[in-house]
């Protein structure tokens, strides 16, 4: 009975990977940054701090308005009725010259918030990158801990059938039955509740590479880890050179130093340029004197320099805040990096960890089927009881299941040191 389930499960595992598309990592990362939403969000924004990085947007060049109008009436008076039309066309430029260098400041300002764009998509796609990697490795450690409760459920139910057959022929009575099918039932329902985990971590792969309809892959990844040795102190450079939110946070100092010249910019004089061109023809038709036409044309320029002497304070008190809200943000930076040092290094030990833990899982679980074996020959010509051997079969599954868990929390570590050193696009690119 054991062996005709196993191989129903591994032919319908079979019949499933023929009709499913295969899915590597690389595969499901390449699906993730080319269609995941929130990478498309951060592009689209972008996309718009680049359209402001401009000098127009800046305040560099002058302002110039054209209009025409039209002008008619009617005038009824006591000495002549008569009807006046006039058509005036209007070239206005305006065209601020010195402002106290705010322009160039503007500028800078749109320069650091399109490089800050630039890092948000950076990290927006390392944490993608994050997630489908984790994701990923999960539908495998589900898929896997699949295939270990089916191979406990198949032992139990090999059990519960070899009981029955004793019970039949007066070898077993019926509590031994009733524990067999209890330890069987118990297996068959973590099985089953297994197969909704898997669904559901691989529902949640689909999420990540923006799949609307649910396509089911066939994950061809080994779930395995390759242990690697790193040195903190190397680490620690990276982070400090690499590290996307670090940088982030360097521009945004940068953004808060520009704040500060432009409230000082506020304190200089104004220098704006104000021309343009206007064309006038006027028809007047009276009653009974003659017709008379009027055309003009007047073109000016004009300078305006402007001071402001007082305006409540509220220029000094700007100045204030924006060199505040420096200092603020240098003791920021400083906290960021402080606590980014610690995180590494709380990381770095829990990677040391979760290495070690992996070796002890792997010798656990080595001894664990080792005893299984056994047991299983035991039970088998009668030299230990049923509840011995269920013992043992939940030993085997417990260290199954650790060693499973183990090879995940070690890429789970892994990878989060490579995003936060700034090495995971390049790890998985």
């Amino acid at each position: 009975m054991k062996k005709i389930q196993l191989t129903i499960f591994i032919l319908s595992l079979g019949f499933i990977s023929m009709a499913q598309e295969n899915l590597s990592l690389a595969d499901a990362i390449n699906k993730a940054l080319k269609n995941n939403y929130s990478i498309h969000i951060s592009k689209a924004n972008q996309q718009v701090a680049e359209i402001n990085n401009s000098w127009g947007a800046a305040g560099r060049y002058p302002y110039i308005n054209l209009s025409a109008s039209s002008n008619n009436a009617n005038d009824f008076n006591d000495s002549e009725d008569f009807t006046r039309t006039q058509l005036i066309g209007d070239a206005k430029i305006n065209w601020t010259i010195f402002d106290g260098f705010a322009v160039k400041i503007n500028k800078q300002r749109f320069v650091e918030l399109e490089e800050q764009s630039h890092q948000n998509t950076a990290i927006m796609v390392e944490g993608t990158i994050q997630s489908v990697v984790l994701a990923y490795y999960d539908a495998l450690l589900q898929k896997k801990k699949l295939e270990t409760f089916n191979e406990v459920m198949s032992l139990s139910e090999d059990r519960y059938q070899k009981v029955q057959i004793q019970k039949d022929l007066g070898n077993a009575v019926t509590y031994d039955l009733l524990q067999a099918q209890n330890a069987y039932l118990s297996d068959r329902s973590d099985y089953l509740l297994q197969e909704v985990t898997l669904k559901n971590a691989l529902r949640d792969l689909n999420y990540l590479m923006a799949e609307k309809d649910n396509p089911a892959y066939t994950l061809t990844e080994d779930f395995s880890a390759i242990t690697i040795n790193y040195k903190l102190t190397e680490l620690q450079e990276q982070m400090t050179n690499n590290n996307k939110t670090l940088q982030n946070q360097y521009i945004h100092q940068r953004i808060l130093e520009n704040a500060v010249a432009a409230a000082k910019s506020n304190f200089s004089p104004t220098l704006a340029f104000q021309g343009g061109a206007q064309y006038s023809s006027t028809h007047t038709r009276y009653d009974i004197s003659a017709t008379t036409d009027y055309n003009a044309t007047n073109i000016y320029g004009n300078f305006t320099l402007s001071f402001n002497l007082f305006s409540g304070g509220s220029k000094k008190r700007a100045l204030q805040i924006a060199k505040i809200d420096e200092e603020v943000g240098v003791i920021a930076l400083e906290d960021m990096q402080h606590d980014l040092k610690n995180n590494l290094a709380n990381l770095y030990e829990m990677f040391l960890v979760r290495k070690e833990l992996l070796n002890v899982a792997q010798e656990n679980l080595a001894a664990a089927k080792l005893n299984l074996q056994i047991s299983q020959d035991k039970f088998n010509s009668g030299a230990i009881n049923s509840f011995n051997y269920r013992d043992v079969q939940n030993i085997y599954l417990q260290a199954s299941q650790l060693q499973l868990e183990a090879i995940y929390n070690y890429i789970d570590t892994h990878t989060s040191l490579l995003r936060m050193t700034g090495a995971i696009v390049q790890e998985y690119e």
